[in-house]
């Protein structure tokens, strides 16, 4: 079989799996979706959901956000981790925003990786969900399945990024990288994988894995 129907069939048991695949972080606009990617970092989706409420009732916006204190901040994301780098990185990309961008989230990969605590995969997130631009942000997930399907060499993220952009049509990245995101967590999970009864693994599993 060919690559590209490999691709192909892939994308289509994807979509069968997870026709229209919804965004995994709770926000109301760019500015609370920023903040719950960043503190989406070496934690859950599901535990993020939890703390963001607490946070955005206080402060859903940066000129709110800076009526809090760091300490106060961090005190409130604490359950999220590395609260006292993220804490900083709010405050900081909060300030930044109302003194540069008259309180609005830029809508360029260049402005937005250029703000405290953000970095490519949190642009990349922000651009496809808030802005609709396309975009392939790269987590654990779906570095995991590009590499177990023979997809990428699972070297680094970047090289993932690289060929998911090089494989799959930009049209549907943006749905594309959430649907690989739940088939990960329903299908196949970092421990505990059982091939045989993944969709795709059963039939495209690198061998050895």
């Amino acid at each position: 079989m060919k690559k590209a129907e490999k691709v192909l069939d892939i994308i289509n048991i994807l979509q069968r799996e997870f026709p229209n695949p919804p965004v995994p972080l709770d926000h109301k606009d760019e500015y609370t979706l920023l903040i719950a990617v960043l503190l989406s970092a070496q934690c859950t989706d599901e535990r993020v959901n939890k703390i963001t409420p607490l946070l955005f009732e206080k402060a859903d916006n940066p000129t709110d956000m800076l009526k809090l204190n760091v300490e106060e901040i961090r005190e409130i994301i604490k359950p999220c981790g590395l609260s006292p780098k993220k804490s900083k990185a709010i405050y900081e990309l909060s300030q930044i925003l109302i003194n540069k961008n008259g309180g609005k989230v830029p809508a360029s990969f260049e402005e937005l990786e250029a703000l405290p605590g953000v970095g490519h995969k949190t642009a990349s997130v922000v651009m496809a969900q808030a802005f609709n631009v396309p975009a392939f942000p790269v987590d654990t997930h779906i570095h995991r399945l590009m590499y177990r399907w023979g997809l990428s060499n699972g070297k680094n993220v970047e090289q993932t990024e690289k060929d998911a952009k090089r494989l799959f049509p930009e049209e549907i990245w943006n749905d594309l990288h959430l649907q690989i995101i739940f088939f990960g967590r329903k299908y196949c999970p970092a421990r505990g994988h059982k091939i045989e009864e993944c969709p795709i693994c059963s039939k495209y599993a690198r061998k050895g894995i």
